[in-house]
């Protein structure tokens, strides 16, 4: 019996410095590069994570786990909202440079550029869905929708929701849902949530009883999170057909002017682009981890 206790007892330590070991290996903090200046971020695959630039010095590919990074793409931009796609491709928002990017999520190459516009723009944030790819410009009111097949865009009018004027971000924030069906779109300015039929383009205003002020957003079933500059994640339970929804708590932590989020297992990760900050240059900036 006594040789039987001692395995067990092995077998119970064993388990328990595994969880440490793994709960120690996925870091609350990732830093990014002295004077980064980042806005971006995107899961790839395993435990990859990609951050872009604003500050042109491209994009860097990191390891959620050791929270190394290393650059992929070494200029350019600047670079805004980014997703990966099912085929390992990087789609980048391209700021006021009023384009778009994809890239080769392994290797950093350019697969495509689109000049989108040439007027005053902010080209801010992406979602890919099964044919196409979607981007919203936050100064001009419209959503430029890329086809998968033929690499062709055209302009998605939401003016009327979303009034185009320089310098002020209305659109900002866009994800789908899984069947690519629907829309999800934020209004930074005017504190409005869209859906948006994919297929016939209709867009209605999703009733949440209050103002949400917001950067980036994700969507998962019928949870929307919802980044704050103001230093802060909002938590919204959306009703089934994401017709209407509800603010029901808010994420904190180590944020210091976020602006975008994206999921890997448990946590979510969220870029700290600092907005505003009066530390000496080079500016130390960071993506935080938090578990909702």
């Amino acid at each position: 019996m006594r040789r039987l206790a001692v395995p067990t007892l092995v077998l119970v330590l064993s388990a328990s410095m595994a969880g440490a070991t793994l709960a120690a290996a996925f870091p609350d903090r990732l830093d990014l590069p002295a004077g980064f200046s980042p806005e971006g971020i995107a899961t790839g695959r395993g435990h990859t994570f990609y951050a872009g630039s604003l500050a042109g010095a491209g994009i860097v590919r990191g390891d959620y786990r050791t929270g190394a990074t290393e650059p992929l793409v070494t200029d350019g931009g600047p670079f805004v909202g980014m997703k990966v796609d099912a085929q390992n491709r990087l789609w980048v928002a391209g700021g006021p440079a009023g384009s778009g990017h994809v890239f080769d999520a392994d290797t950093g190459a350019t697969l495509a550029s689109f000049e989108f516009t040439t007027d005053a723009s902010f080209v801010n944030d992406v979602v890919v869905t099964g044919d196409a790819a979607w981007f919203t410009d936050s100064f001009r009111g419209v959503i430029y929708r890329v086809d998968l097949g033929t690499g062709a865009f055209s302009e998605v009018d939401l003016t009327d929701v979303a009034p185009a004027e320089p310098n002020v971000f209305r659109l900002n924030g866009i994800d789908a849902t899984p069947n690519g069906h629907t829309l999800v779109a934020v209004n930074s300015t005017d504190g409005e949530l869209y859906r948006i039929d994919a297929s016939s383009l209709d867009v209605t205003t999703i009733d949440l009883g209050e103002s949400l002020h917001a950067d980036g957003i994700l969507l998962e079933g019928h949870t929307l999170y919802a980044v704050r500059n103001q230093g802060n994640v909002a938590v919204i339970q959306l009703a089934t057909d994401l017709s209407s929804g509800a603010i029901v708590g808010q994420l904190t932590g180590n944020l210091d002017v976020p602006t975008t989020v994206a999921r890997f297992g448990s946590s979510l990760y969220v870029v700290n682009a600092r907005f505003g900050t009066t530390d000496e240059p080079p500016v130390r900036y960071w993506v935080t981890r938090l578990d909702p």
